[in-house]
Formats: structure tokens, sequence, C-alpha cells
């Protein structure tokens, strides 16, 4: 059955990634080690997850799932959001990189996520940011896979129940004055703004002037009685896989958050901007989610 180191939610986006570079033609974002790092049992059982209609009881490690019995699932539910999100996310990478030369580049919540194999710039200095035993598991994937770990990668184990994180940061080499990027996926749909704010504050506390904080959120629209129906499906599905989706937030209401925490919006993509961006003219019927806003935010300065 399916291994608790690592969210159910965190899992789907890994075989979203996996599914859409092993399958598509057309590739919105490429992770062509996502289906290595998960591993084929793990690929398995979430395709079959995906082909009992979510119920993990059902999995029969007899059986093997058909991509043709979850392919319009895959396409309406699970792939839009965590492909179109990593695609902005190193877009927004790459485009800073070239601006300063140089980055720390900070992954939180880093899962299954294979940037640091796929990198090829020696200029990005990469953090990965997970709790301890979700980073043990990975670990020990990446030592079977025989994988080399390069110099500029560090992996830094975070209980933030526990753990102060610019401490955790520093003591693996993190510069605080340098110019830094961090990524914060798919976390504000399971956290209040009070929550959330904390995570911002954190990641201002860190930030040099010229840094960047990249996330994506659920807008307001997200439990109105009239939302889209795949957006009250999606929410339905995270909740009976025990990740209640908990706010919808207005763009003013993140605008605000932000400048509560020096920080701004440097670029918004709202979900007509990734509609255009990454799913236009595609054959397949895949569209971006209704609800769904991608921010880049600028530190202000002190």
């Amino acid at each position: 059955m399916l291994d608790e180191t690592e969210s159910v939610t965190a899992k789907l986006c890994s075989f979203a990634r996996a599914y859409h570079s092993n399958n598509d033609r057309n590739k919105i974002f490429d992770d062509f080690l996502a289906y290595d790092i998960m591993g084929k049992d793990e690929y398995e059982e979430i395709g079959q997850l995906i082909e009992h209609d979510f119920k993990a009881e059902l999995y029969d490690d007899t059986y093997s799932f058909k991509n043709a019995d979850i392919r319009d699932r895959l396409f309406k539910y699970i792939l839009p959001i965590p492909l179109s999100r990593a695609a902005f996310i190193e877009k927004e990478v790459d485009k800073f990189v070239k601006e300063h030369g140089r980055c720390q580049y900070v992954i939180c919540g880093a899962g299954n996520d294979t940037f640091a194999f796929r990198n090829e710039n020696p200029n990005i200095k990469v953090f990965e940011i997970d709790h301890p035993d979700t980073q043990r598991y990975k670990l020990d994937k990446i030592r079977e896979l025989e994988w080399i770990i390069p110099e500029n990668v560090k992996y830094v184990p975070v209980d933030f129940a526990k753990d102060d994180l610019l401490t955790k940061l520093i003591a693996y080499g993190f510069e605080y004055r340098e110019p830094s990027v961090f990524a914060i996926p798919g976390v504000t749909y399971y956290l209040t703004l009070p929550v959330f704010e904390e995570t911002l504050d954190n990641m201002s506390r860190i930030a040099s002037k010229e840094s960047r904080v990249i996330f994506d959120f659920p807008d307001e629209t997200t439990f109105l009685e009239d939302a889209p129906e795949r957006v009250k499906t999606l929410s339905t599905i995270t909740e009976g896989l025990g990740e209640k989706m908990k706010h919808g937030y207005s763009y003013e209401e993140i605008k605000e958050a932000l400048s509560r925490h020096s920080l701004f919006v440097d670029e918004h993509e709202s979900p007509e901007d990734i509609e255009n961006n990454y799913f236009k003219n595609r054959a397949d019927n895949m569209t971006a989610f209704e609800n769904v806003h991608f921010i880049s935010a600028g530190k202000a300065e002190a």
C-alpha cells in the first residue's frame, strides 16, 4: 500500500509529471526523471488509485492499471496544476538566473522534485527542504538509482514544529545575502491565511532584496456553490485522501499578505494567463484550472 513518508497529493503530482513525460508528445513540462525517482511500484500504486476512483484499499499488487482507463480523469483533474506550476516555477528560476548570473534555489517541500539532477547550471545552488522522514526516503531512492548528487545540491531536513528554517539553511551553506528564489508549490490549498503568512514571514526574513518567492494559490471562487464542477471535484478528492483544502484567496488578499511581510507581486499569472501560456491550442482538451493562480513575489526595499 501507499508509503506514508510523502502525502498522497504530492505523489499524485509526481505521477502527473512522470505520466506526462512518458506518454504525451506535446509537453507542457518535461520532467524526464520523474518516473525514475518515483519508481515502478509507487507509479503503479498511484495509477491504480486514480483508476479505482481514489480508493486506496482497492490496490492489488497482481494487477496493472490501464492508461486508457485513467487518461480522461488525469487530463481533467490531475495533470493541469502540477505541470503548469512546474513550468512557471522553472521559467521564473531561469529568468532570475539570467538576470543575476547566480541563484540559491530553495525548494520547500521538495518531495520527488528532480531539478537538482536536470539542472546543468553550476551557478544555481539548490537547497531541498523537507521533513526528515520524507527526505530520508528520497535519499534512499537516489542511492538505489546510483545517482551522483551534484556538489551544488544540499538536502536540508526541517521539522517546522521544532526547527528554525534560517538556522537550518545556514548550517547547510545558505548565504542569506545572496540572490535567492524560494519555491513553495502546492501549499496554500491546505492552509488558512494566517498559517500561510507564517511561511511568507519565514521566507521574507531570510530573503535578500533581489530575491523571489514563488507559489500558487486557489482563488476565492474555490468554495462557491457555483464553482466549476472539476474545482469542486478536486476538492472532494483531496479531502477524501486526508488533505482538506481550507482557503480560497482573493488576489487582493494575497497582495496585502505579501505587503505585510515586505514582499510585492512581481509576476502574476491568472487562470486566463495560465491557459494562454501553457494550454493554448492543445489537441487533448487539457485546460488550466479555473481557480488557480501563480505568483512570483519580490522583496521590497527595507
